[in-house]
């Protein structure tokens, strides 16, 4: 897989979880939260859908082949800065795994764009404060 590949399937896998507008080839349009996505043909799952109508389903299932458009308002989560700023805490101790969505500090830390998600203690306390700070200025702009 070529990194233009791998960075295409980063971008769609970290629409998961938000809010996305799908337009099909039909020209209809239905917005939802992304809950799942199949990477070999684009299919997607939506949850508490909505269409253009103003009709509520809970769960959609789009084959691949359907879909025109997706997209969401929603700013991703810029892991890749937050790995440079836990940089500077922690020198030459920082690994982001960005097409995996985490990063891990100090070989005991594990965060994502949602907080820690592994490890504890003094150091994940100072990793927590970074991230606090960094959602608290990011959330701002």
């Amino acid at each position: 897989m070529s990194v233009a590949q791998r960075k295409y399937f980063t971008e769609v896998a970290a629409l998961a979880e938000k809010i996305v507008s799908v337009t099909l080839v039909s020209g209809k349009v239905f917005t939802g939260t992304l809950i799942g996505i199949n990477p070999d043909n684009l299919s997607l799952v939506l949850a508490d859908v909505k269409d253009e109508s103003g009709n509520m389903v809970n769960r959609l299932f789009l084959n691949g082949s359907t879909v025109a458009q997706l997209s969401t308002a929603e700013k991703s989560f810029d892991l890749k800065a937050l790995a440079q700023r836990l940089e500077k805490v922690f020198p030459r101790m920082v690994k982001l795994y960005e097409d995996k969505g985490f990063i891990w500090v100090m070989d005991k830390v594990k965060l994502t764009d949602h907080g820690i998600t592994e490890g504890s203690g003094p150091a994940a306390e100072r990793v927590q404060r970074v991230y606090d700070q960094f959602v608290s200025e990011t959330t701002k702009a």
